[in-house]
Protein backbone atom coordinates (compact mmCIF):
# COMPACT_ATOMS: atom_id res chain seq x y z
CA UNK A 1 0.00 0.00 0.00
CA UNK A 2 2.54 2.43 0.39
CA UNK A 3 4.41 2.10 -2.67
CA UNK A 4 1.08 2.28 -4.37
CA UNK A 5 0.73 5.77 -2.56
CA UNK A 6 3.87 6.81 -3.22
CA UNK A 7 3.71 6.14 -7.18
CA UNK A 8 0.24 7.81 -7.09
CA UNK A 9 1.67 10.87 -5.56
CA UNK A 10 4.54 11.08 -8.04
CA UNK A 11 2.02 10.62 -10.42
CA UNK A 12 0.00 13.58 -9.08
CA UNK A 13 3.11 15.81 -8.73
CA UNK A 14 4.04 15.46 -12.30
CA UNK A 15 0.63 17.01 -13.24
CA UNK A 16 -0.53 13.92 -15.61
CA UNK A 17 -3.26 13.00 -13.27
CA UNK A 18 -5.98 14.82 -11.75
CA UNK A 19 -7.60 14.49 -7.56
CA UNK A 20 -10.50 13.24 -9.12
CA UNK A 21 -8.57 10.68 -10.90
CA UNK A 22 -7.00 8.77 -8.12
CA UNK A 23 -8.46 9.11 -4.60
CA UNK A 24 -11.43 7.08 -5.06
CA UNK A 25 -9.30 4.42 -6.25
CA UNK A 26 -6.69 5.37 -3.85
CA UNK A 27 -9.87 5.15 -1.16
CA UNK A 28 -10.96 1.74 -2.91
CA UNK A 29 -7.49 -0.25 -2.32
CA UNK A 30 -7.40 1.50 1.23
CA UNK A 31 -10.87 -0.49 1.89
CA UNK A 32 -9.36 -3.46 0.28
CA UNK A 33 -5.88 -3.50 2.24
CA UNK A 34 -7.62 -2.46 5.51
CA UNK A 35 -10.26 -5.21 4.87
CA UNK A 36 -8.07 -8.53 4.88
CA UNK A 37 -7.11 -7.35 8.99
CA UNK A 38 -10.60 -5.77 10.02
CA UNK A 39 -14.18 -5.47 8.68
CA UNK A 40 -14.27 -2.18 7.48
CA UNK A 41 -16.83 -0.23 5.04
CA UNK A 42 -16.30 2.44 1.93
CA UNK A 43 -17.70 5.35 4.22
CA UNK A 44 -15.04 4.48 7.40
CA UNK A 45 -12.51 6.20 5.32
CA UNK A 46 -12.08 9.45 3.82
CA UNK A 47 -9.69 10.38 1.86
CA UNK A 48 -8.25 14.23 0.58
CA UNK A 49 -5.54 16.23 -0.72
CA UNK A 50 -5.56 20.16 0.44
CA UNK A 51 -2.96 23.03 -0.49
CA UNK A 52 -1.43 24.81 2.26
CA UNK A 53 1.02 26.88 1.64
CA UNK A 54 3.89 25.58 -0.99
CA UNK A 55 2.51 21.59 -0.09
CA UNK A 56 -0.31 19.52 -0.90
CA UNK A 57 -1.38 17.53 2.24
CA UNK A 58 -2.99 14.05 1.54
CA UNK A 59 -5.30 13.35 4.69
CA UNK A 60 -6.35 9.77 5.67
CA UNK A 61 -8.74 9.14 7.99
CA UNK A 62 -10.01 6.16 9.05
CA UNK A 63 -12.45 4.95 11.81
CA UNK A 64 -11.72 1.74 12.64
CA UNK A 65 -14.35 -0.94 14.70
CA UNK A 66 -13.74 -1.51 18.38
CA UNK A 67 -13.33 -5.21 17.17
CA UNK A 68 -10.59 -6.74 15.38
CA UNK A 69 -11.72 -9.79 13.15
Amino acid sequence: AKERLQIILAHERSGRGSRADYLPKLQQELVAVIGKYVRISPDDIKVSLDKQDNFEVLEVKIELPDEVR
